[in-house]
């Protein structure tokens, strides 16, 4: 009986063995298939060329959700030539339409319908399609309907807005108002069949392809051969989030001017490199108070962020975290906004030891000193302006007439490239202040070379800045937005451009 125990004992081993070979195969089975599913590309079944965002709402419920809370409309339609925020800009962008109207922005889903409504459009019978290159999912479709070389010059209001609106008529009206469907949507990033993270406003591919690899690996740490998954969770928001022009050498095309690196004073670089040559980009406009081209600045959180404390962290980790729905399921946050409002998901993954008061606080802070030194920029930046249109008013020297008209551009972009910019400094502290000082010491410089040029032809400096003081306060005073612009040209401070 003992013999025939441990005999049994014995045999029960490589039975024991052989179920637990089997049971690892079919873990390691499963595992395997698993994995290959994951690993599966996506096919949703849309057309490849899909642009309106209804298409996807279906197919992922969670994520369409998440999407519409974009269209909670939380800001009131505020100007930021309002007292409280910017009060000069009507003085600084005078001849541009920007002066007229500029409005705080809404959401992704309302770019393109408050693009379209806005007076510098509205009221600008010349206005191109290029304005709308980074406002709606169509645009890749307008380059195919209309040729890449014409795509960007047509007539917003006579050629583009008819084809636009015969486009997205079937859908208008519905969940995401009349142009949502069309606006900065779904297949602004994703490949409408594998979902994959893609490029799909060719502006920032050419742009990319003229910057020097050696610079862009240096400034953006990839190079066109080495972009990751990481770089595109970022690479998707420089389609628009950039400063960028309208190139009259190259049909209009929207062009970013990074040929030289992606820094304010490289931007500012380019630029020179161009303004005087002949046909190439001089300025969005010619100042009335000045007759001098000026740089209007957009909006360049991508390059500011590049070089900033958070250039390691991808826009859409701050901006779009990982949210829990569903009870249970997490997804990428689709309602793109500021980080203030997901401090716990945006900031305390990574800054788990502060809590959301303290992080709350220190956003604030450096929101507090950047507005600070953008005003006292924007204030030197006035009075350089009025000192500049006296010294034409006076017919004086136009050697020196020239040189603080240069001093002013100069002023005038390092600290509008930073007030365009939409994280009111915390980017890069840094690369805002850095870029704030170099605007006010080029603004001081064209006031201190007017007053020794006026002050030779006897002018009375004091009743100059009495004059600038009266003329300031006509332009806050004034209750009518778009009629502020108005209030900043006068007897004392002529229209020197001459319409």
């Amino acid at each position: 009986m003992k013999g025939m125990k441990k005999m049994g004992s014995i045999n029960k081993k490589p039975i024991l063995l052989v179920l637990m070979s089997l049971l690892l195969m079919l873990a390691l089975v499963g595992c395997a298939s698993s994995q290959a599913k994951e690993k599966e590309p996506m096919n949703t079944g849309l057309d490849p060329k899909e642009w309106n965002s209804y298409a996807f709402k279906d197919k992922f419920p969670l994520h369409w959700e998440s999407f519409m809370k974009n269209m909670v409309d939380e800001k009131e339609v505020k100007p930021k030539n309002d007292p409280s925020i910017e009060p000069y800009l009507p003085i600084l962008w005078n001849g541009f339409g920007f002066a007229v109207e500029y409005n705080l922005t809404r959401g992704h889903t309302y770019a393109f319908e408050d693009q379209m409504e806005v007076r510098r459009i509205t009221m600008n019978p010349n206005a191109i399609s290029a304005c709308m290159s980074c406002k709606t999912t169509l645009f890749p479709q307008m380059i195919e309907e209309f040729g890449y070389d014409n795509a960007f010059k047509l007539n917003y209001h006579e050629e583009a807005m008819p084809w636009i609106d015969k486009m997205t008529e079937a859908d208008k009206g519905g969940e995401l108002g009349n142009y949502g469907h069309a606006s900065v949507g779904c297949s602004t990033c994703h490949d409408p069949v594998t979902m994959d993270l893609r490029i799909s406003m060719p502006q920032l591919t050419l742009s990319l392809e003229n910057m020097d690899p050696e610079v862009m690996k240096k400034q953006l740490g990839f190079t066109l051969d080495t972009i990751t998954q990481h770089d595109m969770r970022s690479l998707v928001c420089a389609q628009c989030h950039v400063e960028y022009y309208f190139d009259p050498a190259n049909d209009r095309h929207t062009t970013f001017p990074w040929t030289q690196g992606v820094r304010m004073d490289n931007m500012w670089d380019h630029y020179e490199e161009i303004w005087e040559v002949e046909g190439q980009f001089q300025g969005e406009y010619v100042s009335r108070l000045t007759n001098q081209p000026i740089l209007k600045a957009q909006h360049p959180e991508y390059e500011l962020w590049s070089y900033g404390p958070h250039q390691t962290v991808s826009c859409s980790d701050c901006h779009m975290p990982y949210q829990r729905v569903d009870g249970k399921k997490k997804i990428s946050s689709h309602r793109w906004g500021s980080p203030l409002k997901t401090v716990e998901e945006s900031c305390r993954t990574c800054h788990a030891d502060k809590s959301q008061a303290y992080l709350k606080d220190r956003v604030k802070d450096i929101q507090t000193t950047h507005k600070s030194a953008l005003l006292e920029a924007q204030e030197i930046s006035v009075q350089a302006t009025y000192y500049v249109n006296r010294m034409m008013t006076r017919e004086l020297d136009p050697a020196k007439i020239k040189e603080a008209q240069y001093l002013l551009r100069e002023g005038q972009w390092f600290w509008d490239i930073i007030a365009a910019e939409n994280s009111k400094g915390f980017h890069n502290p840094q690369g805002a202040m850095d870029s704030f000082r170099r605007s006010i010491t080029a603004s001081s410089r064209a006031i201190e070379l007017a007053t020794i040029e006026l002050m030779k032809a006897g002018e009375n400096i004091e009743e100059l800045k009495q004059q600038i003081e009266i003329t300031k306060q006509n332009v806050i005073n004034e209750t009518v937005n778009h009629e502020k612009h108005k209030q900043a040209i006068n007897e004392w401070f002529p229209n020197h451009r001459g319409d």
